[in-house]
């Protein structure tokens, strides 16, 4: 009795079980960006308003970050500086704006699992950009994933048409810009943090797109919306931009990215019943068949192991 006692699992400890569950929870308040700003298109807001929006009302919790952890970690050259300013530009303001821009088309649920494609697009980048091997089972992830957006595709195609195809091209580009950025801020996040990264590239993030702002639409009008519209940015700069990028790296912190990266998986589901909920959209067989093929594609990334030396 005592062998079988010893050889049994062992109980995950207090910081595991709060690093699933800080993860978790990011991971479904980031998702619900897309509720919001379904929410705030029916305000009349359009997608330049929603990001100008979520940067001006986030920007101070990461000048704040920013200011407290200046001194934390090596200094910051003019040359990283330089990759700062290119990382926010493409990170959170080309990305962003792509989201927010398809969201105008298609349903929640489906833009939730195209962005989640983020991790492959990253793996195919490094194939043609740095040459590395794809491994069978990374190859069986891309097929499981990119099925299920097939089928959940099909499905809102049957009922918005050329629609659905001009918003997933739009999420899809979004994506491949996230997949972009994480690939260039390797070195960068090694040398000064990630949290600090974050927290520097988001004021590049804020200026660009309050001047995007003030070349495409009257300057004023920005801080001229309605009381909902107010209420529901400082929803999308704070619950869903703020928080979860807090929330997801304590989970690093103390479970460690892979497994972060896996509890966020409850990312696409979330959205597909928070939109049902929310939003009306409907949930078919489709849908779910789609949303478990991704799920299954990014658990089978997630559990291969690059190469060392990597």
């Amino acid at each position: 009795m005592s062998n079988d006692v010893s050889s049994a699992a062992p109980r995950p400890s207090a910081a595991q079980l709060s690093g699933l569950l800080l993860a978790s929870v990011g991971a479904v308040f980031f998702s619900g960006k897309a509720i919001v700003a379904k929410l705030l298109y029916q305000h009349g807001s359009d997608a330049v308003t929603v990001i100008g929006l979520r940067m001006l009302l986030s920007v101070p919790f990461f000048i704040a970050v920013a200011i407290a952890t200046w001194r934390s970690g090596p200094k910051i050259g003019a040359s990283d500086f330089a990759r700062i300013v290119a990382l926010g530009l493409l990170g959170y303001w080309a990305s962003s704006m792509l989201d927010f821009m398809g969201l105008q088309y298609i349903s929640a649920g489906l833009e939730r699992l195209i962005l989640f494609l983020t991790p492959s697009f990253v793996l195919l980048l490094g194939v043609l950009a740095f040459k590395r091997k794809v491994s069978r089972m990374q190859w069986f992830s891309l097929l499981f994933a990119y099925a299920g957006i097939v089928l959940v595709f099909w499905h809102d195609v049957n009922l918005g048409g050329s629609a659905v195809i001009l918003g997933s091209g739009l999420v899809m580009a979004s994506a491949l810009c996230y997949a972009l950025y994480l690939l260039l801020s390797g070195e960068v996040v090694r040398r000064i943090g990630p949290m600090r990264l974050v927290a520097l590239v988001m004021p590049v993030s804020c200026v660009a797109c309050l001047i995007q702002y003030a070349l495409l639409r009257p300057w004023p009008t920005l801080f001229m919306q309605s009381a909902p519209v107010w209420g529901l940015s400082l929803v999308n700069a704070t619950a869903c931009t703020v928080l979860p990028v807090f929330l997801t790296m304590s989970a690093v912190a103390r479970v460690g990215p892979g497994t972060a990266a896996q509890a966020g998986m409850i990312g696409p589901v979330s959205t597909v019943f928070l939109a049902y909920w929310l939003l009306g959209e409907p949930i078919g067989v489709l849908q779910m068949a789609g949303t478990g093929l991704v799920l299954a594609g990014i658990w089978l990334l997630s559990r291969q192991k690059a190469p060392a030396g990597r």
